[in-house]
C-alpha cells in the first residue's frame, strides 16, 4: 500500500497530440517539501490502460456482483461451456423521433454504493434491522442518508425533494423515488442511531480484513460544529471555543479517533463548552470498553495534555505520545542549542531524543526543529515586532505633541496593540513617562533582549513527550505527525461532507446527523485507501470529479410498429475515466436495460 510521507499523492491527467490523435494518460504525483518550498514529484506513470474486457459483457442483472466486488452472477466456472449469445433484437427505428429523457447523476452514487457494499454495511444493517412492514427497508434508508451526505447534500429535505430523483440510486437500490420522503429519512435517522456502537465495531473489522489495518496506534483530536437556530432542546448545545469562528452560535464538541491511515474508528459528542483536556478519559474508557485494554499508543495534540491526564494514562498502563506547551521547551534550552545527537528525518527537519528534566522519570522527550517552520515563525514574529515599534513611535509622537492629563486612554491604546500582537507583546515592557505637571508626555519602551534571543533560538522548535520505549526519535516523530490525519478528517467532514452547520434541533437527531457524517467520512477514507492499494494515490477528489461526468439516461426509440422502446443505459465513460475504473477493478453495466414498450399517446399499437 502506498502511503505519502511528505504530502498528498494525487492523480494528474496528461494529454498530448500524436499524429492526428490525442493520447491521454495518467501519472501519480505527490507533494514534497524542498528548500524552495513545496514541489510536485512524479511517483509513477500509470500508462494508457484499457478497461478489463470482462467488464464489457456484464449486464444490469449483475449489479449486485459489480457493487459487492464479487464475480458476476453469469460468470462461468472453469471448463464450463459458454452459453450461446443472446439473439439480436432487431427493430426498425424512426431516427428523427429518437430522444433522451430523465438524465441522472450516476458516477458518484455508483462508487459510493460500491463502497457501502464492500464495507458490508448493507449486511450488517439487514441483520440489525430485520425487514418488517415498512415500505422501504431501514438498511436502504440508512444507505440513502449516508450516500447523500457523501455527495454533500445539505439536508434531508433536499434529498427527498430533488437529489434522490435526480440520481441513479432509485435504479441501483430498487427503491422508487416516490417512496423517499422527508419523514422517512427522519425516521431512518432515529432508527440508525440505536446501532452506533455495532457500526463502529463492524467498520474496524472491515478495515482490518480489507486493508490489513493495525490497531496499535490511535489518534485523537477534538473539533466543534455549530447550530443554525436556538437549539433549546439540546442539553449539549452551548457556547464555547468555536473552531468555526462562530462564537455567536451554540455548538457541540466532537471527539474523533482515527487510525494512522485516517480511517475513523469511533467518535463521541460532548457539550459545546467542554474543554478538550477533559474529554481524554471518556474517549480512552470508551475505546477500552469496546476493544479491550490493550497497550495501544495514544497520539494527541498539546490541547489534550495535562499532568492529571498523563498520570491517569500511566496508571492504566496506557502508552502515549503527545505534544507539549511551547513554554516547556525552555527546560531543554541546552539540548536544543547543542549541535550534537540530531537525527535528520528529511531535508530541513531534525529530531533528538532527550531525557526528562529531573532525570528520574520513565518519560522521554523528543526535540524537533524544522527549518521551514522556523522561517515562518521568524517572519511572523519580526512582522509583529515591526508593527509594535511603529505603533510605539506614533504614540510617542502624539504624546509629545499633546500630553494627556489622564493615563487611562493611553493605557487602553497600549493594551489594544499588545493584544493584537501577542507573540511580540511578551518581548516588550511599556511604561508611561510624565512631565513636570504630571501629564503623560511619552513612553518608556524596553525590549527584553534575553526573551528575544530565546524566541529566535526557538523558532521552528517543538517538543513531544512519550512513555513509549521506541529508541528512534524519527519514528516517534512520524507517529506524531499522523495527527494531521485527524485534522484532515475534520476538514473533510466539515467542508466536503456537510457536518456544519447543524440544522436539527432535537438532541437525538443531532446525534444521528453526526453518525451519518461519520459513516460518510468512513466511505471517503476507505475510497482513499482503496485508491492507494491500487496505486492511484490518496486524493479522492480527482476521481470523484471525473465520476461526476458519468450519467445514466433513458433512450426512447420510436419503432415502425408504433411502439416506443425505452432503454435505460449508462453513458460510456471517457477513456481517461475508464482507465481509473479499470485500475480499481470497478465495472459498469454495459448493456441497456429494457424498461417498457410504450404506445405513444397520439399513436396506435401495430401488430
Amino acid at each position: 500500500m502506498l502511503t505519502p510521507q511528505n504530502g498528498v499523492m494525487f492523480l494528474r491527467r496528461h494529454t498530448k497530440l500524436v499524429g492526428d490523435a490525442d493520447y491521454t494518460y495518467w501519472s501519480l504525483v505527490k507533494t514534497v517539501r524542498t528548500a524552495k518550498g513545496p514541489r510536485h514529484e512524479l511517483v509513477a506513470h500509470l500508462g494508457k490502460l484499457t478497461p478489463d474486457e470482462a467488464h464489457q459483457a456484464r449486464e444490469w442483472a449483475d449489479l449486485d456482483a459489480l457493487l459487492d466486488g464479487s464475480p458476476p452472477v453469469q460468470q462461468l466456472a472453469l471448463g464450463q461451456p459458454a452459453p450461446p449469445p443472446p439473439a439480436p433484437l432487431w427493430r426498425t427505428v424512426n431516427v428523427g423521433g429518437l430522444r433522451v429523457e430523465h438524465v441522472r447523476q450516476f458516477g458518484r452514487v455508483y462508487l459510493a454504493l460500491a463502497l457501502w457494499r464492500r464495507l458490508r454495511l448493507h449486511t450488517l444493517l439487514q441483520e440489525l434491522l430485520p425487514r418488517g412492514e415498512e415500505a422501504v427497508a431501514w438498511e436502504a434508508t440508512a444507505c440513502v442518508l449516508t450516500l447523500a451526505r457523501f455527495c454533500a447534500q445539505p439536508s434531508e429535505l433536499s434529498v427527498a425533494e430533488r437529489w434522490y430523483a435526480d440520481s441513479a440510486l432509485a435504479d441501483l437500490l430498487g427503491v422508487p423515488a416516490g417512496r423517499i420522503n422527508e419523514s422517512r429519512l427522519y425516521r431512518g435517522l432515529d432508527v440508525l442511531l440505536k446501532h452506533k456502537e455495532a457500526i463502529g465495531k463492524h467498520l474496524l473489522e472491515r478495515y482490518q480484513s480489507w486493508f490489513g489495518v493495525q490497531f496499535e496506534f490511535l489518534i485523537y483530536d477534538v473539533t466543534s460544529t455549530y447550530f443554525e437556530g436556538l437549539a433549546e432542546n439540546n442539553e449539549l448545545a452551548a457556547r464555547g471555543h468555536s473552531r468555526d469562528h462562530r462564537s455567536d452560535c451554540k455548538q457541540v464538541c466532537i471527539g474523533l479517533v482515527v487510525t494512522p491511515e485516517g480511517l475513523p474508528v469511533a467518535y463521541e459528542v460532548f457539550a459545546g463548552n467542554r474543554a478538550d483536556v477533559t474529554t481524554v478519559a471518556a474517549m480512552v474508557e470508551l475505546l477500552e470498553k469496546k476493544y479491550g485494554q490493550a497497550k495501544r499508543v495514544w497520539v494527541m495534540d498539546r490541547g489534550m495534555v495535562s499532568e492529571a491526564n498523563l498520570t491517569w494514562l500511566r496508571e492504566r498502563g496506557a502508552l502515549y505520545l503527545v505534544g507539549t506547551p511551547k513554554s516547556q521547551l525552555r527546560q531543554f534550552e541546552k539540548a536544543l542549542l547543542a549541535e550534537t545527537d540530531w537525527h535528520v528525518v528529511r531535508e530541513g527537519l531534525e529530531v533528538k531524543l532527550v531525557v526528562a528534566p529531573d532525570g528520574t522519570s520513565t518519560e522521554r522527550y523528543v526535540l524537533c526543529r524544522s527549518q521551514d517552520r522556523g522561517a515562518k515563525e521568524k517572519a511572523m514574529l519580526e512582522r509583529q515586532i515591526a508593527r509594535l515599534r511603529e505603533e510605539w513611535a506614533k504614540l510617542e509622537a502624539a504624546l509629545q505633541n499633546k500630553p494627556e492629563s489622564e493615563a487611562g486612554p493611553v493605557e487602553r491604546r497600549i493594551g489594544k496593540w499588545l493584544g493584537r500582537y501577542p507573540a511580540a507583546a511578551k518581548l516588550f515592557t511599556v511604561s508611561l513617562r510624565r512631565d513636570a505637571r504630571g501629564r503623560v508626555c511619552g513612553l518608556v519602551v524596553k525590549e527584553q533582549k534575553e526573551k528575544l534571543d530565546w524566541a529566535r533560538h526557538a523558532h521552528g522548535a517543538y517538543l513531544l513527550r512519550t512513555n513509549h520505549a521506541a529508541a528512534d526519535p524519527a519514528e516517534l516523530w512520524r507517529w506524531y505527525v499522523q495527527l494531521t490525519q485527524a485534522e484532515a478528517a475534520f476538514r473533510l467532514d466539515k467542508s466536503d461532507l456537510g457536518l456544519r452547520p447543524v440544522f436539527h434541533q432535537k438532541a437525538k437527531r443531532v446525534q444521528a446527523h453526526i453518525l451519518v457524517c461519520f459513516l460518510a467520512l468512513a466511505l471517503w477514507r476507505v475510497l482513499e485507501q482503496w485508491m492507494a492499494s491500487k496505486g492511484l494515490g490518496t486524493c479522492a477528489r480527482q476521481l470523484l470529479k471525473e465520476l461526476d461526468e458519468l450519467h445514466s439516461m433513458d433512450v426512447v426509440l420510436p419503432t415502425d410498429s408504433g411502439v416506443e422502446l425505452r432503454l435505460r443505459v449508462v453513458a460510456q465513460p471517457e477513456k481517461e475515466l475508464a482507465q481509473l475504473l479499470a485500475h480499481l477493478g470497478l465495472g459498469l453495466p454495459q448493456r441497456p436495460k429494457i424498461l417498457a414498450n410504450v404506445v405513444p399517446k397520439n399513436g396506435s399499437k401495430k401488430s
